[in-house]
């Protein structure tokens, strides 16, 4: 056994980076005793998950044997052989017959010069015996990596062996590369139960873990957005990019392909020499054009552009798509890589032959600068249009590239300055979501900028790049407030920014709403609309979150015209405070017109990190519906764009949390709500923590962790109260909290929260909030005795929810009626809230009331026959409360059964049943059993 699989067994988290899912199902299929193929392209990571695997599974098998094929190597016979049974023959030797032993031992030493010709049965039983003898001591697991090496002897003799074992513990884990062939010819090798796992490229999230894992740390977005791009999603050639680009010192020019290493050039240019130096520049050409096509190609010079290009199929450089006009590359690789190759002086050449035969302005223009060497006040002056051009067209992240080539390319006494251009790249940068770029401009031109103007705007992009993690960039407000000094227009965007440093970090609404209120009035007296439209939007949406009366008057301010495009569908602009106003009056379809309308128009702008805020609130919107499998695929949009982009994380985590607990699993809304707790305490958001605890204290009264849900949600409390959050509709939490409370018998508190939020929930006109917390009423009156009007009220509240159009809190408060009645006589039914929690796909609590009426259904069939008359007549004297325990006790319910079916605690139960003891003349519960059957208590 090698010394690699020696080690302890456990999966090491990086080497599946990416591939948990495919990961598990292989693990599972080993585990059960059956065999993995795993296959995909060169560099996939399939060895590395076949080592993760084989490091899992070997200390379950008495034996392993391993062999790794090599392309050199495979005309040798009986090579693979000799790796997996050199070590082990002298082990199992005396148990093979005779002829069988001969035939091994002669194929494995060389010695007898044994073939399959020669010896085919008897080295194919070999084989086979020698397999069987090994699992005699233990299972045994085969590992074979680089399958398509193997020697076609080595590969026969194990497919004969391998459908012949039957139920001998025989596992084979292997591992084949495979391109456009298919992998069945694979598995003829392999036992028939084999798995086929086949392992795709990675997504840019996935790609920028793994280069975090190998200490690539230090590149941009932009950078990882490029390197997931160029190497499609290969971890191999990912991970050769990134350390290529972390040892270059001078990064690509704005426009230029990656700079390719020399050991992946060789890997995928293989094939180059045997194109002509003609086709190798028609190729470099489509290399450097963004969308080449025989067209394109021939307005830039290639005269014999499909012939060369034809060929270039042929040896797998392109690929052939007749009904397509695009040349495409067969991997972008090959692209980067022949670009990466061809010496400077061709790769300017190719793009002045492109400046001029694009139709696009904005591609001519990208051309024009790369084909350029140095300053150029007409090449800078084409740069800019061509990024403003990009801007309208909803390409920021173009634009943004545009504008540093136009910076570039600008003489240092231009007008505008290089740096002005450059700090409009990096406001660029910020709406593509690019904060790491446009971080790094603004931190360059301070460098340098003396203007105050300019120093302002930098440190602006600055505090944008910080996010939600304000503190971290605490130092900065002093320098630009002196910067700005007494400008009104320079203040007002200081004092905008302010405003959402004392929200995110010093959790003051009073204060934020202040400063963005000076903000706006400084904005309104320099005649800057956009920051005044900004600040009044960031006032309105303070308000509407304090609770504050003049929110709806402040939201109409910021509504008015003129408006400026930009702020319209900004994430913090005037349309998403009216959606946020829309949402917590309870005007569900209003709300979802407007949001949907702002996801589509940021999505025309390229505005990323607008999309990821956008996406969250349609997802919060559509969840407060009732609409609960919508809601979820979009929260877990909005949670991959937060993470492939870096934007919003915590907060898109929280709201997949809700989603995942209304929709999907609820040991994954948990995990999401912690880690979106851990990302606010991390950046000091005392706001988004909030919102993360109660999220979390959602996902624990889901799971039926009552205690923990109250920690949570008692926690936010606090916090709330102390960021002077007062409109109940904000969070959502109180019946929640209030529901769980309950469960745990602390019946009085409970009260408490409910009438503290329903008298803000008064003054705000908080209808849905009001129903809910009359929901969370009625569970309080049942713990207290009085079921009637817990009945009515819930009964209340449920119709008052559906008229609102609250689906989910709906089919809530039907499903409390449900488990309400269960304690009373009568025939008990479930069907109601099953339809609606159905309707809604609210497929965990769909769980919950089935388990419920499966519980009810088996408590029925063992109920006892109805009591004698003179029981009856004992029970009149009791409360209501005191009859339905005594009920269920009948039924035969335990203690923590009855206090769950009546929502109340077991400490409730227990001094209830002492009461009825009392008040029956009687020492237990037995004696309700007795009495129930007609029998005297002795």
């Amino acid at each position: 056994m090698r010394r690699d699989f020696q080690e302890p067994a456990r999966c090491r988290p990086d080497l599946v980076i990416g591939r948990e899912e495919l990961f598990s199902a292989a693990r599972e299929r080993l585990v059960s005793g059956g065999s993995v193929l795993l296959h995909g392209p060169a560099g996939i990571g399939k060895s590395t998950v076949l080592r993760a695997l084989a490091a899992e599974n070997c200390f379950q098998s008495g034996t392993v044997l391993r062999c790794s094929a090599t392309e050199s190597e495979s005309h040798l016979p009986f090579l693979a052989l000799a790796d997996l049974f050199g070590l082990v023959l002298d082990r199992i030797a005396d148990r093979l017959p005779g002829a069988q032993r001969t035939a091994l031992e002669s194929a494995l030493t060389g010695r007898g010069e044994s073939t399959l010709q020669r010896d085919g049965l008897a080295l194919r039983l070999a084989v086979l015996s020698a397999l069987r003898a090994l699992a005699e001591d233990g299972p045994v697991l085969v590992v074979a990596d680089d399958f398509q090496w193997l020697d076609s002897a080595s590969a026969e003799l194990l497919g004969f062996a391998a459908r012949r074992l039957g139920d001998t513990p025989v596992r084979m884990l292997c591992a084949v590369r495979t391109e456009a062939q298919e992998y069945d010819r694979y598995l003829r090798a392999c036992p028939p139960d084999t798995l086929a796992v086949r392992l795709g490229p990675l997504t840019r999230g996935q790609v920028s873990a793994l280069l975090d894992h190998r200490g690539y740390t230090g590149l941009p977005r932009s950078t990882v957005r490029d390197i997931h791009r160029t190497s499609g999603g290969n971890p191999l050639f990912a991970l050769e990019l990134g350390r290529a680009l972390a040892e270059n010192p001078t990064p690509p020019r704005p426009g230029e392909p990656l700079p390719v290493p020399t050991s992946l050039r060789a890997l995928v240019l293989s094939r180059l020499d045997l194109l002509s130096d003609e086709a190798r520049r028609t190729l470099l050409v489509a290399s450097a054009g963004a969308r080449p096509t025989a067209a394109l190609l021939h307005a830039a010079g290639r005269d014999h552009a499909e012939a060369e290009c034809a060929r270039a199929a042929e040896l797998g450089l392109l690929t052939t798509e007749p009904e397509a006009p695009a040349v495409r590359f067969a991997h972008p690789l090959i692209s980067a890589a022949l670009y990466a190759e061809a010496p400077a002086h061709e790769r300017r050449a190719a793009h002045a032959a492109l400046s001029t035969a694009a139709s696009d302005p904005i591609e001519r223009a990208r051309h024009l600068a790369l084909a350029t060497i140095g300053t150029d006040p007409d090449v800078a002056a084409s740069l800019a249009e061509a990024a403003a051009l990009a801007r309208d067209r909803g390409a920021p992240s173009v634009a943004a590239s545009l504008g540093l080539l136009a910076a570039r390319h600008t003489p240092a006494d231009g007008s505008p300055a290089p740096d002005e251009r450059r700090l409009q790249a990096a406001e660029d940068a910020i709406t593509a979501g690019e904060a790491d770029l446009a971080r790094d401009i603004a931190r360059e031109v301070l460098t340098r900028a003396a203007v105050p103007a300019e120093r302002v705007r930098a440190w602006m992009v600055v505090i944008e790049a910080a996010g939600q993690a304000l503190g971290d960039v605490d130092a900065v407000f002093p320098q630009a407030l002196a910067d700005a000094g007494d400008d009104p227009r320079l203040l007002a965007l200081v004092h905008y920014q302010l405003a959402w440093r004392a929200l995110v970090v010093e959790g003051d609404f009073a204060e934020a709403r202040q400063e963005a209120a000076h903000a706006a009035e400084l904005a309104a007296r320099a005649g800057n609309r956009r920051t005044e439209l900004m600040a009044l939007s960031f006032q309105a949406s303070t308000e509407t979150l304090m609770g504050h009366p003049d929110a709806p008057v402040t939201v109409k301010r910021a509504l008015q015209e003129p408006q400026d495009p930009y702020v319209a569908c900004h994430h913090n602009g005037a349309g998403a405070a009216r959606f946020r106003w829309l949402l917590m009056s309870d005007q569900l379809p209003e709300a979802r017109t407007t949001i949907s309308a702002l996801l589509r128009e940021v999505r025309r702008r390229g505005m990323v990190e607008s999309e990821v805020h956008f996406l969250r609130a349609l997802a919060e919107t559509e969840l407060l519906s009732g609409h609960c499998g919508r809601a979820l695929d979009l929260a877990r949009e909005s949670l991959r764009l937060a993470r492939d982009s870096g934007i919003g994380e915590g907060a898109s985590a929280m709201l997949a949390s809700l989603a995942e607990a209304s929709a999907g699993d609820v040991e994954r809304a948990e995990a999401l709500a912690r880690e979106a707790a851990a990302h606010a305490e991390e950046d000091g958001d005392q706001m988004y923590l909030s919102r993360a605890l109660a999220a979390l204290g959602h996902a624990q009264l889901v799971a039926g962790d009552a205690r923990g849900a109250v920690v949570s949600l008692r926690r936010v409390r606090e916090l709330e109260a102390g960021l002077g959050i007062t409109d109940p509709a904000r969070g959502r939490w109180h019946g929640d909290l209030a529901e769980a409370l309950v469960r745990i018998g602390e019946v009085g508190e409970a009260q408490e929260v409910i009438d503290t939020a329903r008298e803000h929930a008064l003054r705000l006109r908080r209808e849905s909030v009001l129903a809910v917390l009359d929901r969370a009423g009625a569970l309080v009156r049942a713990a207290r005795g009085d079921t009637e009007a817990a009945l009515a009220q819930l009964t209340s509240a449920q119709d008052r929810l559906a008229k609102l159009g609250y689906g989910l809190e709906e089919a809530r408060a039907a499903y409390a009626l449900a488990r309400l009645r269960a304690g009373r006589p009568g025939p008990t039914s479930y069907d109601e809230a099953a339809r609606l929690f159905r309707r809604c796909r609210a497929l965990p609590w769909l769980r919950q009331v089935e388990a419920a009426a499966q519980a009810a259904t088996a408590a029925a069939a063992q109920r006892p026959a109805p009591a004698p008359a003179g029981l009856h007549t004992a029970l009149d004297s009791l409360a209501s409360m005191e009859r339905q325990v005594a009920g269920l006790v009948m039924e035969g319910a335990t203690n923590r059964e009855i206090a769950a079916r009546l929502f109340i605690s077991v400490k409730t139960v227990e001094a209830t049943l002492t009461r009825v003891y009392r008040k029956l003349g009687i020492r237990s519960r037995v004696d309700i059993v007795r009495l129930a059957a007609g029998r005297h208590a002795k």
